[in-house]
């Protein structure tokens, strides 16, 4: 499949702010399964802008600006994409799975979800893939999606305790149920094709993946209840979303902030497809 993706970030500041720090990590990579075409990044500001690998392997730019009253940040081009099952093949893996056990304070669980993660791997008779394929279908049943109730900084216990929440809720709750039994799991951001035919979407999705033994690193999608497919585009990934936020930073000085995400995902070829910019 070929994916023709733009995402834009607009931040306005009233009053200006004196000086900015983003880090962007909005450029996906080519493995097996993905291959980037073409892509661009344009920053409306002459700004400073450094490029380099972070320490999971995700190609981060680091942006410094000021003073400024207001920054748009696009990214988009084509990418080609092929089903893989959901295997994950041909990434540049720089730490051993094991790593990928460690809580952080967004993927914490609590009791709740301790004994949910647990009486579902005891279920799984200790198969690992038959225990990830149910928790994903029990996440998906037990949560609703809800825009509303929770923010880029609600915990996996808190949207778990409200039962409510968006893609990134569902793969952090993914993420704390599968570390809590036994399985290295890590976040993914990126974007979706999605099957109803909405082309512009409100922000970037975000799935898991999880680590099977012979298999190797395997996406699931709790918020979709699939394992990823030609649908998916991989972008970054990290511990948490902190660590895979499409833009994360810092200002100084300024006053109110207004943040617009404006996100496109359409199959390239389509006929009334939308012209990239």
């Amino acid at each position: 499949m070929r994916l023709r993706i733009s995402h834009s970030t607009t931040y306005l500041y009233e009053p200006p702010a004196t000086g900015l720090i983003q880090i962007l990590r909005m450029t996906p990579g080519s493995h097996d399964g993905q291959y980037v075409a073409e892509w661009q990044i344009d920053v409306s500001t002459d700004s400073r802008l450094d490029v380099h690998d972070d320490a999971f392997g995700n190609v981060t730019h680091v942006l410094t600006y000021g003073p400024l009253a207001d920054l748009t940040v696009t990214v988009g081009g084509l990418i080609e994409t092929h089903d893989t099952g959901g295997v994950l093949k041909g990434t540049d893996e720089r730490f051993p799975p094991g790593l990928f056990l460690r809580a952080t304070s967004l993927t914490e669980v609590n009791p709740a979800m301790a004994n949910f993660s647990h009486e579902l791997r005891a279920e799984s008779e200790r198969e690992t893939l038959g225990f990830l394929h149910t928790l994903m279908t029990q996440i998906n049943e037990h949560m609703t999606f809800d825009e509303d109730p929770t923010n880029s900084g609600t915990s996996a216990v808190e949207a778990f305790t409200l039962r409510r929440g968006v893609c990134q809720d569902y793969a952090h709750i993914f993420i704390a149920c599968a570390r809590s039994g036994g399985v290295p799991a890590r976040f993914v951001s990126g974007h979706f094709l999605r099957s109803d035919g909405m082309v512009h979407q409100q922000a970037g999705h975000a799935w898991a993946e999880a680590y099977v033994p012979v298999l190797g690193w395997v996406g699931f999608d709790p918020a979709n209840c699939i394992c990823t497919t030609d649908a998916h585009a991989r972008v970054a990934i990290g511990l948490d979303y902190l660590g895979a936020a499409p833009v994360r930073g810092t200002r100084y000085g300024g006053g109110t902030e207004t943040l617009t995400v404006t996100v496109k995902v359409d199959q390239a070829g389509r006929p009334g497809q939308w012209q990239s910019q």
